[in-house]
């Protein structure tokens, strides 16, 4: 019998909008591969900037609170978020998101409602077959409001840049599940890490 380390393929995706309704603006989406059995580096990331003028035409929508919001974010962050270089259509992101899900067994968000969400909408837009079951979604948001406190505080500096958050997204669940891993079965085969990622987009 294989250990769950062996086959456990799990995802994390993140988006960064310009509303929070499923049919909204999407800027960007990053995404990474990870274990959640084991602290090993998340991997398979991908990272997209997406078409703002096709998704103005499809009717997707923008609205003043989120444009608000993002004015009050650090420049950088707006920088990478708005830069209008290397957009792709939502066809071109979807066909390679349907490609990078296949062997993946579950697939995290973070915010019931809010980044599987709005993908499922783009593909539904789009006509085109959602790859993946209702009941291989999980919510990253409810799973780590069991911890006393979110990993990702420790972790995180470089907030609302879609990779980055993603990245550490899966090392917070990875994190969890090590320590639910003490609490039920008094494993120390976990170690807490302090993990780094590369901005390199």
């Amino acid at each position: 019998m294989r250990s769950l380390e062996n086959v456990a393929i799990h995802a994390m995706i993140d988006l960064e909008t310009l509303d929070t309704s499923p049919r909204c603006t999407v800027l960007t989406i990053g995404g990474v591969k990870f274990n959640p059995h084991t602290l090993n580096e998340p991997h398979s990331e991908f990272y997209f900037r997406l078409d703002l003028d096709e998704q103005d035409r499809l009717g997707r929508t923008v609205t003043d609170d989120t444009i608000e919001w993002w004015a009050k974010q650090d420049p950088k962050v707006k920088e990478e978020a708005f830069a209008e270089e290397d957009r792709v259509g939502l066809k071109h992101f979807l066909d390679h998101l349907t490609r990078w899900m296949v062997g993946v067994d579950v697939l995290w968000g973070h915010g019931y409602g809010f980044d599987v969400t709005i993908v499922e909408d783009m593909y539904r837009q789009m006509a085109t077959p959602i790859p993946w079951n209702f009941w291989q979604v999980k919510d990253g948001r409810t799973f780590l409001s069991l911890l006393p406190s979110d990993p990702r505080k420790t972790m995180q500096q470089d907030l609302h840049n879609a990779l980055a958050d993603s990245y550490y997204q899966a090392k917070a669940i990875q994190i969890a599940y090590a320590k639910y891993a003490e609490w039920t079965n008094g494993s120390t085969h976990y170690k807490d890490s302090a993990p780094t990622i590369s901005q390199g987009v």
